[in-house]
């Protein structure tokens, strides 16, 4: 079965393989400004799949993004949004964070969380943009974590 383009959908195991490429793609450029591999492209994809937490987003036939949502006692963790770089520019990053938030709200959550590396300071300036405030930072496997949540109303 194939999934209609622009649709966010539940990934699939035949999408472990595109689903590296894309966060390869997506997270590449970060390897030379933190000198070492950024946390989303150390993950074994196929764990979150059996767990059912990724969702992509297809277009032109592939996927163009992705979401990692994990269920937390007490928020909703958005482990990885990525965009594939081929397809940036096109509002989909914003979908996709739309889509976690309206799922973390479906699911009863009043908070999403994410995390990001200190580096990534474009992606800090966005999620500052969207309402998230930084909450804390840690190091956690050599890796220089920024944490942040928003309130979901």
């Amino acid at each position: 079965m194939q999934d209609r383009d622009d649709a966010i959908t539940p990934g699939w195991v035949a999408d472990l393989a595109e689903i590296g490429e894309l966060v390869s793609g997506a997270y590449g450029h970060y390897v030379e400004r933190m000198e070492m591999l950024p946390g989303p492209m150390r993950t074994d994809y196929a764990v979150p799949l059996a767990a059912g937490q990724i969702e992509v987003l297809r277009a032109d036939g592939r996927i163009a993004g992705l979401l990692v949502l994990v269920p937390e006692p007490e928020h909703m963790l958005l482990d990885n949004v990525a965009v594939a770089p081929w397809a940036q520019g096109r509002g989909f990053g914003r979908r996709l964070m739309d889509h976690a938030e309206a799922r973390a709200r479906a699911a009863g959550y009043d908070r999403i969380t994410l995390y990001t590396h200190v580096t990534m300071v474009e992606n800090i300036e966005i999620y500052l943009r969207r309402g998230y405030v930084e909450t804390h930072r840690a190091e956690v496997n050599g890796l220089h974590r920024v944490y942040m949540a928003k309130r979901l109303g």
